[in-house]
């Protein structure tokens, strides 16, 4: 991290201490990982047994089998990572209410597109968010 903010101090942002890797800051670090097990309790509670592995939400990389789950889980860890990102640089924990928001603005967004026969523009919109990540 400490390239991309052109410094020498290679510490978390968050301001946990640890080595700043990418990988730190969007999953590992102990201000990231209520929001991450909060994400999982909730998919066990939809019956989605997935394995707590940083490449599923950070990646899009599912383990076999789990096409019908990825319509599910992916706007889920869309809003969990744009939650982590608003609370990028601040000494605490993301939100578990603002994930909560922002997963149900992308379903609201999602039905009104089907009933408005305009899902082409939404999948644009919520694909260019997501790649921004």
């Amino acid at each position: 991290m400490a390239i991309i903010q052109k410094s020498t101090n290679d510490k978390c942002w968050k301001g946990c201490e640890e080595k700043g890797t990418l990988l730190h800051c969007w999953w590992e670090c102990s201000l990231a990982q209520p929001l991450w097990k909060t994400v999982w309790r909730f998919l066990k509670r939809l019956g989605i047994d997935l394995p707590y592995d940083p490449a599923i939400p950070l990646l899009g990389i599912y383990p076999e089998g789990t096409l019908l789950q990825n319509d599910t889980c992916t706007p889920m860890f869309i809003a969990a990572l744009s939650t982590i990102a608003k609370t990028w640089k601040q000494t605490k924990c993301p939100s578990t209410d603002d994930w909560i928001k922002k997963w149900y603005i992308y379903t609201k967004e999602y039905y009104s597109a089907i009933k408005n026969n305009k899902i082409m523009p939404f999948a644009v919109t919520w694909m260019d968010w997501r790649l921004s990540f």
